[in-house]
């Protein structure tokens, strides 16, 4: 306490356990405590290798939980974000269907996994792999023997062109 003239004026240091800050009342700095708080958006993005639009994609459509906030409005994202979004983004790379992870995801939970289902779900998408391969595979037999049969001659006329012909 100090003392004024005839008013007496008390400091009171404000302490705030939310945010770490060093906050200064007359002259003094003090360390605030603090609370730990997850990462951001931008650092989710990075650790998981993916765009954050895609954060937000995979939040609208409901595979991404709706994170808590921060009591500034941030969103605050933590280590089982992390997890989930590089899940995400492995089973897509390796071509699942959004709700094919959308039921990997429901599988995961230890209450409900159940080996025999996601074993079906990747027999369908091998399935679905293997048609793609076929085609594949058909499609370069295809373009093989076209251009074999291209001239290269600025004239002639020209055989890939006709096959992409309607």
């Amino acid at each position: 306490m100090a003392v004024s003239g005839s008013i007496l004026t008390e400091v009171v240091l404000y302490r705030d356990p939310w945010h770490a800050a060093t906050r200064s009342y007359y002259g003094i700095k003090r360390k605030m405590p603090t609370r730990m708080r997850g990462i951001t958006a931008g650092q989710l993005a990075k650790a998981a290798s993916v765009n954050l639009e895609t954060i937000r994609y995979y939040e609208n459509i409901g595979l991404m939980p709706e994170p808590p906030r921060t009591r500034g409005g941030h969103r605050s994202y933590d280590e089982a974000h992390t997890r989930r979004l590089a899940f995400i983004r492995r089973a897509r790379e390796l071509g699942f269907t959004i709700e094919d992870v959308r039921a990997l995801l429901a599988l995961t939970n230890p209450e409900h996994t159940a080996c025999a289902q996601v074993k079906e779900i990747a027999l369908k998408h091998l399935m679905q792999v293997r048609s793609k391969i076929a085609d594949l595979a058909r499609l370069e037999t295809i373009l093989d023997a076209t251009i074999s049969r291209c001239t290269s001659e600025p004239t002639a006329h020209c055989p890939v062109l006709d096959m992409l012909e309607p």
